[in-house]
C-alpha cells in the first residue's frame, strides 16, 4: 500500500467526514451526498480519492452504487503511521 495516497485521503475533512459516515455501515452515494453541501461530481471525486487509497469500496446494486470501509486497509494505514511515527512506546 503507498502510505502516501492513504495520507493524502485522509488530509481532507469531507473525506474524513465520509470515513466517519460509513463506520456506521454501507451507505449510498445518494445517502452520502445528502450529509453535504457539496455538487455530486465534487463527492464522486472524493469517493475516488477514497478508492484509489483502497479505504472504501463500491458495489453496485442496479444503478445505486452502496460504498462500506476497507476497516483492514484503515487499519494498517493506522500501524504504518505508528511505525512512522514510532508512536507506539
Amino acid at each position: 500500500m503507498h502510505m502516501s495516497g492513504v495520507f493524502k485521503a485522509l488530509a481532507d475533512p469531507t473525506r474524513r467526514r465520509i470515513l466517519e459516515l460509513l463506520k456506521q455501515g454501507p451507505m449510498s452515494a445518494g445517502e452520502l451526498a445528502d450529509q453535504f453541501d457539496l455538487a455530486k461530481p465534487t463527492l464522486s471525486g472524493h469517493f475516488a480519492v477514497l478508492k484509489e487509497a483502497r479505504l472504501i469500496h463500491g458495489d453496485r446494486r442496479g444503478t445505486t452504487i452502496y460504498y462500506g470501509l476497507n476497516v483492514s486497509v484503515l487499519e494498517e494505514a493506522l500501524l504504518g503511521l505508528l511505525e512512522t511515527f514510532d508512536l507506539r512506546r
